[in-house]
């Protein structure tokens, strides 16, 4: 009788190249005969960590968990325990020092590696270390497993070459290596005729594309480039920096018809003095220009952002102006965290460390400017009909409600009514909004048309295939609306 295969658990962390990241470390475990575990249980062979080290409490995360694997490991000889991502990056020997039962540490530049140090680990029975000191090959080049059918990631660089003085990922991921348009273009293009209608591009800082190849209007090119593949409907991209955000961008993004009207431009702070002390390289008013810009060419655009409370030497007045500009750009969302320490940045070290009681009510003010912010961009949108991609796992209440999901064009939630005729993940719904919420959309009335597509009949061939054969891990989709439990956005990673 043939050997069981063994089965794998991912536990992902951190930001979407991290999400990225992990679709490639399934698919290279899959390759090696490996068989996704089932979603919840707690046995699996191998569990594998995906980390992210941009919180103060990220290492005490990490070893919270392997903690609890440890009498699990103990009681099954032959399970395996692999650390890679960001802190494996960092720590390195220390996570094996600390927790002798795991068998591999790797880290963000040999992904590839994994199955053959697991391999290693089991032969040799002696924990793997391997950590590479520069990229070997990109993580799109890899064997994937996307659980989505018809939205896909698509990395276009790695690393940053950025210093902002929060950000620890130039120490990890190191400086930006591009890759070539048409190495892009062709994943795209292989991604489509597998039936994915959305791509989203993705890099640290995407729009600084080009720097490594040349070109600085390479990013523009290739958004460009985009809109001619045959059958692809939606394209974004996340993240860029304001510094390297120009008009020719702006001018793809609004002669583009595939190009979403949606932009996530991270601010971080809206003082002067605050960005200079982050090493942020453009200050208010070139950040206010930029929003101008995109609404004058896109004027119904959703413009979401990043920012950070208390960073050190923050005075109210800062604060003010980090108001002052969320008034005046309006953003659709914002995701916005409390500035914490990150073990390695020069931020850890400055002086003026804001107390806590001050950045929490800080952080409180912020959060309901945004919200009433936000009810207000959305009920702007009630009365208009936008076409809807139905989407998998969006709606959390949808089987109670009896109601579907997915993203409009501008990538705000819309919750709708389930029609009589089915409807699949991947097809497109015509509604019309009629409720507003903070950070969702409803669309009471009948649902006006449904266009079944090739993303349709491709989540339909993935699932009807036989039961034993594995779907990939659960990683969720790109967004953009209120943070998701997991993966958590990381404030520095890939939020630029």
């Amino acid at each position: 009788m043939p050997e069981a295969a063994r089965t794998y658990q991912l536990r992902t962390f951190g930001c979407q190249m991290n999400v990225h990241d992990s679709e490639r470390m399934a698919g290279l475990l899959e390759q090696a005969g490996y068989v996704r575990a089932q979603p919840g249980a707690d046995e699996a062979d191998v569990v594998v960590f995906n980390t992210c080290a941009v919180r103060e409490n990220a290492d005490n995360r990490l070893y919270g968990n392997l903690g609890q694997l440890a009498p699990r490991k103990a009681a099954r000889p032959g399970m395996q325990i692999a650390v890679g991502g960001c802190l494996a990056q960092k720590d390195r020997e220390t996570i094996v020092r600390r927790a002798p039962w795991v068998d591999v540490v790797f880290g963000t530049h040999n992904v590839g590696r994994l199955p053959v140090l697991l391999e290693r680990a089991r032969i040799q029975r002696e924990a793997q270390v391997e950590i590479a000191e520069s990229l070997q090959e990109f993580p799109s080049t890899l064997p994937t497993r996307r659980e989505s059918a018809y939205a896909a990631w698509v990395a276009i660089s790695v690393g940053c070459n950025n210093t902002c003085t929060f950000c620890i990922v130039p120490a990890l991921r190191g400086k930006e290596k591009d890759r070539r348009p048409g190495d892009i273009l062709a994943e795209v293009e292989a991604l489509v005729a597998e039936g994915v209608t959305e791509i989203t591009l993705l890099g640290q800082n995407v729009n600084a594309y080009g720097s490594d190849i040349g070109d600085r209007q390479a990013f523009s090119k290739l958004l460009r480039a985009c809109g001619e593949v045959e059958g692809l409907e939606r394209v974004r991209f996340t993240s860029p920096h304001p510094r390297d955000f120009t008009d020719d961008v702006i001018e793809a993004m609004a002669g583009t018809p595939n190009v979403m009207p949606q932009l996530h431009m991270p601010l971080q702070s809206g003082s002067d003095r605050v960005l200079r002390a982050m090493r942020r390289s453009y200050r208010q008013e070139r950040y206010l220009g930029i929003i101008e810009k995109v609404r004058a060419a896109i004027p119904d655009a959703a413009i979401t952002t990043d920012i950070i409370v208390g960073f050190p030497g923050e005075t109210e007045e800062d604060f003010g102006q980090t108001l002052h500009v969320v008034r005046e750009a309006r953003f659709a969302q914002a995701f916005t965290f409390q500035y914490s320490k990150r073990p390695g940045t020069p931020a850890a070290g400055m002086d003026g460390q804001v107390p806590k009681e001050t950045v929490q009510a800080r952080y409180e003010r912020l959060v309901a400017l945004q919200e009433e912010i936000s009810w207000a961009e959305n009920k702007r949108q009630v009365g208009r009909v936008v076409d809807v991609l139905v989407a998998e796992g969006e709606g959390r209440k949808d089987e109670a409600t009896r109601r579907l999901s997915g993203r409009a064009p501008d990538n705000r939630l819309v919750h709708f009514t389930r029609p009589e005729r089915s409807v699949r993940p991947g097809d497109v719904a015509t509604v019309e909004i009629t409720y507003a919420a903070p950070h969702h959309l409803l669309a009471e009335g009948p649902v006006r048309a449904v266009r079944p597509t090739r993303a349709g009949d491709a989540w339909e061939r993935r699932t009807a295939a036989p039961a034993g054969k594995p779907r990939g891990v659960m990683l969720g989709l790109p967004t953009v609306g209120a943070p998701a439990a997991a993966p958590e956005p990381a404030q520095g990673c890939h939020v630029h």
